[in-house]
């Protein structure tokens, strides 16, 4: 990358994005959270676009955006299909692009409360490192605790390592482990959670946005992958701090309920992801990998007694999903298909 490309960025406009398919009431407590932190100045020049995945919602949300007078800083836009996380991301920032002409776009989940400088912290952090092109912060659970976790980029030893889940495997291989207990202060990293991920434009315009053949999960990882590709960095900011009520605009990932079986989605994604940056054989090799390991973990939990599956029908579901059952299955990249980002 050129040093062209590095150069600082004064402090400008941030756009928070929030997709929101059937979560009016989430969208509408977290724009309550973020009219206070504009009110409060952090940012002053704050703005907002929500884009309602043709859930129906973009009404009710519209409703209340006029009622509580914030239409001069939220827009609400009715995406015409349900595209995805990434698709609705995409159109989000084209929107705020061409409605305000913003320098930093914020990824927020719907099912998240920012606290106060939660925004100005990434931001600013941003602007003093011209070589990060985003950086996300510590969640705290609904209860209060703190969730201060960042990753890394996963690989045949990391899937090894969670099918296995085996004490002395771990240990030999933390280093390879997905997820990262974060400290006190700000670290480089490889990925952040795209709950709340905040992104300088002129990167995200480089990398041409999220890749929408991502339906939901993954393509935050994907996009921290290309932009490390592109020579920028990811950084773990702990001292901006989001309520993330993990898994009530999807249902998938609640931290208080028993596992659930997860959709076919999840397992397309991952697929998707290691044959584009892995490339097909390689990516057959990680699934080889993975289900004998999941199948070892499994039988190792039932020789203790233990339940055999953690997440119900997860080797059976991995399998159906592999590259190995889907090898002749097209992943190319998608890209918005209106050329609004990084042209």
């Amino acid at each position: 990358m050129s040093q062209h490309a590095f150069a600082t960025h004064a402090v400008g406009t941030v756009a928070v994005v929030m997709v929101s398919y059937r979560s009016a009431s989430l969208t509408i407590d977290c724009l309550g959270t973020l009219a206070a932190e504009r009110a409060a100045g952090r940012p002053a020049n704050l703005k907002v676009v929500v884009v309602d995945n043709d859930s129906g919602d973009a009404s009710l949300i519209s409703a209340a955006v006029a009622q509580q007078g914030w239409a001069d800083w939220v827009r609400v836009v009715r995406a015409p299909r349900n595209g995805g996380f990434g698709y609705g991301n995409n159109l989000g920032v084209a929107t705020a692009r061409a409605t305000w002409g913003v320098e930093w776009v914020h990824f927020l989940n719907p099912d998240t409360l920012v606290r106060p400088g939660a925004i100005v912290a990434l931001r600013d952090f941003l602007a003093a490192h011209p070589r990060a092109a985003m950086a996300g912060g510590r969640f705290l659970n609904g209860d209060g605790s703190a969730w201060s976790y960042a990753f890394r980029f996963p690989g045949l030893v990391s899937e090894c390592e969670h099918g296995l889940a085996l004490g002395l495997f771990s240990r030999l291989c933390h280093r390879h482990v997905v997820p990262r207990v974060m400290g006190e202060q700000a670290a480089q990293i490889d990925w952040v959670s795209g709950a709340s991920m905040m992104m300088r434009v002129t990167a995200f315009e480089q990398l041409r946005g999220f890749d929408e053949g991502f339906f939901l999960y993954y393509e935050e990882t994907d996009l921290c992958l290309r932009a490390h590709q592109a020579g920028w960095q990811t950084w773990y900011v702990p001292d901006s701090l989001v309520v993330h009520l993990a898994g009530q605009s999807t249902g998938v990932t609640c931290r208080d309920q028993a596992p659930r079986r997860l959709p076919a989605y999840w397992y397309e994604a991952r697929r998707h992801y290691f044959v584009l940056n892995h490339g097909r054989l390689r990516a057959a090799a990680i699934d080889a990998a993975a289900l004998l390991a999941h199948a070892l973990g499994r039988a190792k939990r039932g020789l203790q007694g233990r339940a055999t599956d953690n997440v119900p029908h997860f080797l059976g579901d991995l399998w159906r999903h592999s590259v190995w059952r889907c090898w002749h299955q097209p992943e190319n990249r998608r890209w918005p298909s209106d050329n609004t980002v990084g042209h």
